[in-house]
C-alpha cells in the first residue's frame, strides 16, 4: 500500500496494545516510526509486534518503538534470534526479564557478533599441529591452556586458549591462533628456554626453580620477580620478532598486521636501544639475560596479543625428565650404531674429555650415515638435545653409571652363542610372543629370580609416621572385610528353628499339604580365600618421587593385608634385553612381614627397563602354585612395556597382552595401577576397560592403593 498513513498503523497498534495504552501513552509515536519503514520491513515488524502482544503488550509496545533502528542494523535471522530470546526470557522471568533482553539489543548484538567470529581450539587443533610440525624442530603438541592460565609452552606442548574472540572477524581470530602458535614455537626453537649455563650452576638452578628475583648480580637485587620475568619475556619477544622477520617473513607480516589491528606498538617506548641490540642477526637468549639489569629499570609493557607468558618452573618440570630420557636414548643409539666404539661405563677419572671426544666422533659418523642407525633418527634426537643446551653436552657422550647399560648381546666378545650361554647360567628360559609371526619365540628370554637388596631400615617407620592417620583408617576399613558369620535359612539341619519357615510350613500343613523339610537356620563363617601378588616396576623411569611413592604404597598395603589376612607376595621386576631379565623377591607368600621384608621394601630402587611379558609369565607361575579361590596379580607401573633391544611400541604391548591372556586362562585376575598419563591409550588393549586405574598424581599412590585393592579384592 506504499507508505502507509500513520493513522492506519496507529489503528492497528491501538488494537494490539490496548491494555498498555492510556490518554498519556498513545500509539502515535510508535505508529509514526513504523509508518516510515519500507513496506516489507514494516509488515514484518508488525507481525512480531502481534506475536509479542500475545505474550505481553508491554513487550510489543517496546518493540514498536525500537523496530526502525533494529531493522536497519540486523538481518532477519538475527532479529528473529533476538526476539525469540526475549520471549524465552519472558517465559522464564516475566515481563521485566523480557524487557531487559529487548532493551539490551546493542550489547546482545555485540555478543552474537563475537560468538560468530570466535574460533575454538578444537576446531583448529589438527590444522595448528600440522602447521607447527611444518616449522621443524622438536615435535610439539597443541593443548588447551588450563582455565585462567595464559598461553605458554613447557617445551613439549603449546598451551593455547580454548577459544579466541578478540577480533570482530573470524579470520582474524584464526590468524591470532596461528600467531600464538608460531611465537610459542619460536620460544622453543630459537632458544628462549635453553638452560642458561653461562650463569653458572647456581644461576641455572635458580632459573629452573623460577627464582627470577635471585638471577641478578647479587641476591635480592631484583625485588620483584614478576616484574623481572615480564621484562625478560618482553626482551625475548623483541628478539624473536626480529628473528622471525629474517627467517619466516610471512609469519612476521601476520604478526605485524595483528599488532596494528590490536593497536599495539612493536617496540615499547624506552626500549628502542635494547630492541636494536636484540635485532642483530647474532643475538641469542644470553643477550636478553645481559639486558635484564637495564630492562628492569623500565616499566614492563603489557604483553602483545600474540605473546604468551613465561613460566620457567613449568618448563623445568618437563625438561628435567626429557634430558634424562634423551641422554639414555643417545647412549643406546651409539651402541646400536657401533657396539665396539660406543662408551661402556663411566670414564676413568681424568679421561672424561677424551671419552666425550670419542663419543662425539662416533655421533658425527652416525649423523653422516653408513652405520646401523638411520641418520634421520639420530638427527631428530640431536635436534631436541641441542634445543635444550645449544650443543650436545659432553656428559651425554660418556656412558652413564647405574641405570644405563649401553651394550648389546649381539656385540659380546666371541659372538652371540657365548653371550647366550653367559646370560643363561642359572636363569630360567621363557617364550615371548611375536605378533608379526603370530607365534612364540621359543626359549627367547632368560630370567633370574634374585632376592631384593636391603635398604634403609628407617624407611618403613618413617612412612608409617608420615601416614599415621591413613594407616589407622586403612586398618579399620580392612577389619570390616575379614571373614564373618552369615545365616543360611530354610536348611534341613541347623542350630535353631527358622521361625519364618516354620510359620509358612504350619500354614501349608493346615491346608493339607506336607510340612517342608527346610525349617532350620544355620550359621556359617565365611573365610576369605584370596592370594595376591604385587608386581612392582623397578625400571629407570621410576627415579625420584615415583620410587618413594611406590615404596610407601607397599608399606601401607602390607599393613592393610596383615589386618585382612589375605596371603600376599611382592616382587620387583626390571632388566636389560631379553637375556638379562630379573625379578626381585621382596616378600614371598610364605614369608612373614617382618624386618627382612621391610628392609627389602626400603631397598627397592630404579634399575633398567620394563620387559613386562616375561615377568608376568614367571610371577604368574608363582601365583598359580598357590591354592586359593581367588588369585590376583596387581602391577604397579609408571609406563608402557619398554626394553633396550626393540621391545617397545606394538611389539612390547602385544607380548604383554599375550602374557595377560595366559594368566587369565590359568584363572588369575590381572589388574594394573599406573601413573602414566598416556596409559589410557594402551591399557584397554592390555587389561580391558575395567581392570586398570590411572592415577593423575603420583603423590596419590600411597593414599589410594589400599582403597583400590579393597575394591578389586571384594
Amino acid at each position: 500500500m506504499g507508505r502507509a498513513p500513520v493513522e492506519a498503523v496507529e489503528a492497528q497498534l491501538d488494537r494490539l496494545l490496548e491494555a498498555v495504552l492510556s490518554s498519556r501513552r498513545t500509539a502515535a509515536a510508535p505508529a509514526r516510526a513504523l509508518a516510515g519503514m519500507a513496506p516489507a520491513a514494516r509488515a514484518e515488524a508488525l507481525r512480531w509486534v502481534e506475536v509479542l502482544a500475545a505474550a505481553h503488550p508491554e513487550l510489543a509496545y517496546r518493540l514498536a518503538l525500537m523496530a526502525p533502528a533494529v531493522w536497519r542494523v540486523a538481518d532477519a535471522a538475527l532479529r528473529e534470534a533476538w526476539l525469540r530470546e526475549a520471549l524465552d526470557a519472558y517465559d522464564r522471568g516475566g515481563m521485566l526479564a523480557g524487557l531487559a533482553v529487548l532493551d539490551g539489543f546493542e550489547a546482545w548484538r555485540a555478543r552474537r557478533a563475537a560468538e560468530a567470529a570466535a574460533v575454538r581450539l578444537e576446531e583448529v587443533r589438527a590444522v595448528l599441529e600440522a602447521f607447527v610440525r611444518g616449522l621443524s624442530g622438536r615435535p610439539l603438541r597443541i593443548e588447551p591452556a588450563p582455565p585462567g592460565e595464559p598461553p605458554h609452552t613447557d617445551t613439549e606442548a603449546l598451551y593455547l586458549p580454548a577459544r579466541i574472540d578478540r577480533f570482530a572477524r573470524r579470520e582474524d581470530n584464526l590468524a591470532l591462533y596461528r600467531a600464538l602458535a608460531v611465537h610459542l614455537w619460536a620460544e622453543v626453537g630459537y632458544g628462549t628456554w635453553r638452560v642458561p649455563r653461562w650463569l653458572g650452576e647456581a644461576g641455572a638452578h635458580l632459573w629452573r626453580e623460577g627464582r627470577w628475583d635471585l638471577l641478578g648480580v647479587a641476591q635480592g637485587r631484583y625485588a620483584d620477580p614478576s616484574r623481572l620475568a615480564a621484562c625478560f619475556h618482553t626482551l625475548e619477544r623483541l628478539r624473536l620478532d626480529a628473528r622471525l622477520a629474517r627467517e619466516l617473513p610471512g609469519a612476521a607480516a601476520e604478526l605485524a598486521r595483528l599488532r596494528a589491528l590490536a593497536g599495539e606498538a612493536a617496540v615499547p617506548p624506552g626500549w628502542e636501544a635494547m630492541a636494536a641490540r636484540l635485532a642483530r642477526p647474532d643475538a641469542e637468549v644470553r643477550d636478553s639475560y645481559a639486558l635484564l639489569a637495564q630492562a628492569a629499570t623500565e616499566a614492563p609493557p603489557p604483553p602483545l596479543c600474540y605473546q604468551g607468558a613465561a613460566l620457567p618452573e613449568r618448563v623445568e618440570a618437563v625438561r628435567e625428565a626429557r634430558v634424562r630420557r634423551e641422554a639414555e636414548a643417545l647412549g643406546r643409539l651409539l651402541v646400536r650404531a657401533d657396539p665396539q666404539r660406543a662408551p661402556r661405563g663411566p670414564a676413568p677419572a681424568g679421561t672424561e674429555a677424551e671419552a666425550a671426544e670419542a663419543g662425539r666422533r662416533l655421533l658425527e659418523a652416525v649423523l653422516e650415515g653408513g652405520l646401523r642407525v638411520p641418520p634421520e633418527e639420530a638427527r631428530a634426537l640431536v635436534r631436541s638435545i641441542v634445543l635444550d643446551f645449544g650443543e650436545v653436552p659432553p656428559e651425554h657422550l660418556v656412558a652413564a653409571g647405574d641405570g644405563l647399560y649401553p651394550w648389546s648381546p649381539d656385540a659380546a666378545p666371541g659372538g652371540g652363542d657365548e653371550a647366550t650361554q653367559e646370560a643363561d647360567g642359572d636363569g630360567l628360559r621363557y617364550d615371548e610372543w611375536d605378533y608379526t609371526r603370530r607365534g612364540y619365540r621359543r626359549d627367547w628370554c632368560v630370567l633370574r629370580e634374585l632376592e631384593g637388596p636391603a635398604g634403609d631400615a628407617g624407611f618403613v617407620a618413617g612412612a608409617l609416621a608420615r601416614h599415621r592417620g591413613l594407616v589407622r583408617r586403612i586398618r579399620r576399613g580392612f577389619e570390616l572385610l575379614r571373614g564373618g558369620e552369615r545365616v543360611l535359612r530354610r536348611e534341613r539341619l541347623g542350630d535353631e528353628v527358622d521361625l519364618d519357615a516354620l510359620v509358612e510350613g504350619l500354614a501349608d500343613l493346615a491346608r493339607g499339604e506336607e510340612l517342608p523339610e527346610g525349617l532350620f537356620r544355620r550359621r556359617v563363617r565365611d573365610a576369605r580365600d584370596v592370594a595376591v601378588l604385587f608386581m612392582v616396576d623397578m625400571s629407570g623411569s621410576t627415579r625420584g618421587w615415583v620410587n618413594t611413592a611406590e615404596r610407601e604404597a607397599l608399606v601401607l598395603l602390607c599393613e592393610a593385608l596383615e589386618t585382612l589376612g589375605d596371603r600376599y607376595a611382592i616382587y620387583g621386576f626390571s632388566g636389560t634385553t631379553r637375556l638379562r631379565c630379573e625379578v626381585y623377591r621382596i616378600k614371598g607368600f610364605d614369608e612373614p612381614y617382618g624386618e627382612a621384608v621391610q628392609a627389602r621394601i626400603a631397598g627397592i630402587e630404579p634399575r633398567d627397563y620394563t620387559r613386562m611379558g616375561v615377568a608376568l609369565r614367571h610371577l604368574g607361575r608363582r601365583l598359580a602354585a598357590v591354592e586359593a579361590r581367588t588369585r590376583l596379580l596387581v602391577t604397579l607401573s609408571d609406563g608402557k612395556p619398554d626394553d633396550f633391544d626393540g621391545y617397545r611400541g606394538r611389539y612390547g604391548i602385544e607380548d604383554t597382552r599375550q602374557a595377560l591372556l595366559e594368566l587369565m586362562r590359568d584363572g588369575i585376575h590381572p589388574f594394573c595401577i599406573t601413573i602414566d598419563e598416556q596409559a589410557r591409550d594402551y591399557l584397554p588393549r592390555l587389561y580391558g576397560a575395567a581392570r586398570f586405574v590411572v592415577l593423575d598424581d603420583v603423590a596419590e599412590l600411597p593414599r589410594k592403593v589400599a582403597d583400590i585393592y579393597r575394591r578389586i579384592a571384594t
